[in-house]
């Protein structure tokens, strides 16, 4: 792996802040940075923004025209529910009471104005670890949880393999003498060729479970899901 490869991925940034000047500090910043940046000068700006572009890293100031970085911050995590999207805040108040609404407001870290790019600078290199940390939780929670629902499919088809086998084989061998008993005769009973049918279809559903190894989910009706039997068997 050279240095080059063991680099982190730029980030996907927006900067809102009404104030030019704080603007192009950020943006400088980040670009030295390496990462690519969205700027707004205002919240709504910033909403319509975020919306469009999905970025990683969100930097607002607190106060803003229109819709204030409070309510950009509070509608992201209304949109952003697994928090995937790191927002810093630009505040020029350090009062506990102001900073304790700031983060109230769904904020993973801020810092007061005015700042000097070294001190930005810094922040930022935190918040980039902090995201890469973040999205590697993420991960390893989906892997935990794929993990439980595959544990428990393989539960599920088990325990039903076992409660289907012995009535379906008594349904089957039976259906087959009776079907067997009338051909001798001569004689067809439609009813019970459906019956043997529709049993032969079940035991064909529990020669799939014991067969499934990568169970899938698929869309079914109604927006629900259901297991994918077919696919291990490539029909």
């Amino acid at each position: 792996m050279t240095l080059a490869d063991a680099r982190p991925a730029p980030l996907k940034a927006l900067v809102a802040d009404d104030d030019p000047i704080a603007r192009l500090l950020v943006v400088a910043v980040l670009a030295e940075l390496g990462h690519h940046c969205e700027v707004a000068a205002n919240g709504r700006e910033a909403w319509e923004k975020f919306q469009s572009a999905h970025p990683d890293l969100v930097i607002l100031d607190a106060e803003m025209p229109e819709i204030d970085g409070l309510d950009v911050c509070r509608r992201i995590r209304e949109r952003d529910d697994k928090r995937e999207a790191f927002v810093l805040f630009l505040t020029t108040r350090d009062q506990p009471e102001s900073l304790e609404r700031v983060l109230d407001a769904g904020a993973d870290e801020f810092i007061a104005k005015p700042t000097t790019p070294e001190d930005l600078r810094a922040r930022l290199i935190v918040a980039r670890r902090r995201i890469a940390q973040d999205a590697a939780r993420r991960n390893a929670e989906a892997e935990l949880s794929k993990a439980r629902w595959l544990a428990g499919i393989g539960e599920a088809t088990l325990a039903l393999q076992h409660e289907i086998n012995n009535p379906l084989s008594a349904l089957l061998g039976n259906a087959e003498l009776m079907i067997m008993e009338l051909e001798e005769k001569g004689e067809r009973n439609e009813l019970l060729d459906v019956i043997h049918e529709q049993a032969l279809r079940i035991a064909e559903v529990v020669r799939r479970l014991r067969r499934l190894k990568n169970p899938e989910s698929v869309d079914y009706v109604g927006g629900s899901r259901m297991l994918n039997l077919w696919k291990e068997t490539g029909t």
